[in-house]
């Protein structure tokens, strides 16, 4: 059962972590930042292939829990962009341009590393 959002622990080391409730950028668990979960404040890629729990387990979370990761996102979110010094208006700028040419960009990184 989910219980409440957080970020989750670091792993130092990087290992791939699927299910459980303690690691940041694991994938398939559960009330952690990572890919792939149900209940987690938002989406953390730490670079491993993505275990998906099903869209039942997701839809089952509490409204409360899903309230609670919503509020995490939005602060982590606003953090984020106060760091890098960009207001929610221009992180919307960036969106609209950057998502015009994502695929672009994908397809140009997947040639290059390719060439490499």
């Amino acid at each position: 059962d989910v219980s409440s959002p957080k970020h989750g622990k670091v792993d130092p080391d990087n290992m791939p972590h699927v299910g459980g409730n303690m690691w940041a950028g694991g994938t398939g668990g559960r009330d952690t930042a990572g890919l792939g979960g149900k209940g987690g404040p938002y989406r953390l890629d730490a670079g491993h292939r993505v275990y998906q729990v099903s869209q039942a387990e997701k839809d089952a979370v509490p409204e409360e829990v899903k309230r609670a990761a919503r509020e995490m996102s939005e602060k982590a979110f606003k953090q984020r962009l106060k760091e890098i010094q960009m207001s929610e208006y221009d992180a919307s700028t960036y969106e609209r341009f950057s998502g015009a040419v994502r695929r672009q960009v994908q397809s140009l990184r997947i040639i290059l590393d390719n060439l490499q």
